[in-house]
């Protein structure tokens, strides 16, 4: 069974994961102060949903896998290594706006969200062709 965990940040500053997808009365969600925890509360609920399943005789699938759809704050809290300025500029998008983005002041368009999805895909190819 395919999952998509679409994480969020609220305005209390926490985190939340919810999903689409379910089986038997089962729903999967997760809750946490940084994307990390939200992500295992998450998992959690998974693993709970499937027990829970197995205990009353439903039909359970016999593996889940698991994806994650990020809004901007949860992505630089899950991937803080990340520089918002330096991605920025090597995204081609204005560095203020970056940081606003980040911290969930504005949102992007669609124009933007296609130059971030673009950088981040790009790194990730540039990351993965590098040998040491």
């Amino acid at each position: 069974m395919k999952v998509t965990g679409i994480i969020e940040k609220g305005s209390d500053d926490r985190y939340s994961i919810r999903s689409e997808e379910h089986f038997g009365s089962s729903f999967f969600g997760g809750f946490g102060d940084t994307v990390a925890e939200a992500k295992q509360d998450f998992l959690e609920s998974i693993d709970e949903a499937m027990a829970e399943a197995a205990a009353s005789g439903e039909a359970a699938p016999e593996s889940v896998d698991v994806t994650f759809r990020y809004d901007l704050p949860s992505f630089f809290n899950d991937f803080d290594f990340i520089n918002a300025s330096k991605f920025a500029q090597y995204a081609g998008i204005n560095e203020s706006k970056m940081r606003q983005y980040k911290s969930g002041v504005a949102y992007p368009g669609e124009s933007t969200i296609r130059k971030i999805v673009g950088a981040i895909h790009r790194i990730g190819a540039e990351l993965s062709s590098v040998s040491l």
